[in-house]
């Protein structure tokens, strides 16, 4: 079907029109790639689903890992589950030299608590398990998280 208004093109096949391209000059200055970056996130997320024994299975070699950093400053957990012991923490064999387990007190909120403890730059990661996390509460602990020099980890339990 035709429109009586619409011009009628004719269109090269993709190679025919590459060859008829008028080559492009060669560009002979000195290109600087810019290295990659190795700053971490200041938030990232993890959704874990399943028995409390297989999140925690899935779990430890990254807070293992976590509590091994280089940096000097602790690793924090706020207000973890009640199944994320001390006993747990050794028979995963974190480092619980390097790691601050701290709950709020009063009316302060887990999401304040976390905010707090990244602002503060004491920790090189702060993580939480704070769900549901609205857009905002997620945007402020980016924003703590840059302020102390720190990374912020929300964990989700299914």
């Amino acid at each position: 079907m035709q429109f009586p208004h619409t011009p009628q093109h004719t269109q090269l096949p993709l190679f025919e029109a590459f060859m008829m391209a008028q080559p492009l000059a060669p560009i002979l200055e000195e290109t600087v790639e810019a290295p990659w970056s190795v700053e971490p996130e200041a938030f990232s997320e993890l959704s874990l689903r399943g028995t409390a024994g297989s999140c925690l299975n899935l779990l430890a070699p990254i807070l293992r890992e976590l509590s091994e950093e280089q940096d000097a400053r602790w690793l924090t957990l706020i207000a973890p589950p009640a199944h994320l012991t001390q006993t747990w923490l050794r028979d995963a064999g974190l480092n619980r030299e390097r790691i601050l387990l701290l709950q709020p007190r009063g009316f302060q909120s887990a999401q304040q608590l976390t905010c707090e403890a990244l602002r503060l730059g004491r920790s090189h990661t702060v993580v939480s398990w704070l769900d549901p996390l609205s857009t905002t509460a997620r945007q402020q602990l980016i924003s703590a998280a840059r302020a102390g020099g720190a990374q912020s980890l929300n964990i989700r339990l299914g």
